[in-house]
């Protein structure tokens, strides 16, 4: 009888330690998932922000590599469109030099980004390395010439859109 009543009470106990082993499992499992939500959610926002950085980085430097003296207004305008800070003050202040220049030799630029590539990038700031080619004509060289861009754009994040802030021609 001792022995009926002793099976009778470690059943009740082999119950409660596998329903302990599994909330254990449960929880453990719920925590994994939930890190690796995260991780996957940050993977995403992030390779959607490198997405948008190259987009606007690459619109940036064509915008500038091609440009026309028929319609210089708006080729400088859509430059200025992507363009913050430093690099839209000095922009701006040599329009007025440049149209001048552009009318007076008849240049047209046609501006190909061939590659780009993030150097380094946050939620806020971007450095891009573009190369770019354009065929040049003008007065001088109605047939056109070839031109290489190796250029390092920064981009910072205003008002939703990444806008370039400096340009420098590199290599």
């Amino acid at each position: 009888m001792i022995r009926v009543l002793l099976t009778r009470a470690v059943r009740p106990l082999r119950h409660r330690r596998a329903v302990a082993v599994l909330a254990v499992v449960a929880a453990v499992s719920a925590a994994a998932s939930g890190w690796l939500g995260v991780q996957v959610y940050e993977r995403h926002t992030t390779e959607r922000r490198h997405q948008d950085i190259l987009v606007a980085a690459r619109q940036s430097a064509l915008n500038f590599t091609s440009l026309d003296y028929r319609h210089y207004d708006r080729d400088s305008e859509n430059v200025l469109k992507g363009a913050t800070g430093d690099f839209e003050k000095q922009f701006s202040a040599q329009t007025e030099k440049l149209t001048k220049i552009v009318a007076g030799n008849k240049s047209v630029s046609e501006g190909q980004i061939l590659d780009a590539g993030i150097a380094d990038a946050d939620e806020r700031t971007a450095r891009v390395l573009v190369v770019a080619d354009s065929k040049v004509t003008n007065v001088a060289a109605p047939q056109g010439t070839s031109r290489n861009y190796r250029l390092q754009l920064d981009l910072v994040f205003e008002d939703g859109r990444w806008l370039t802030s400096n340009v420098e021609f590199v290599g």
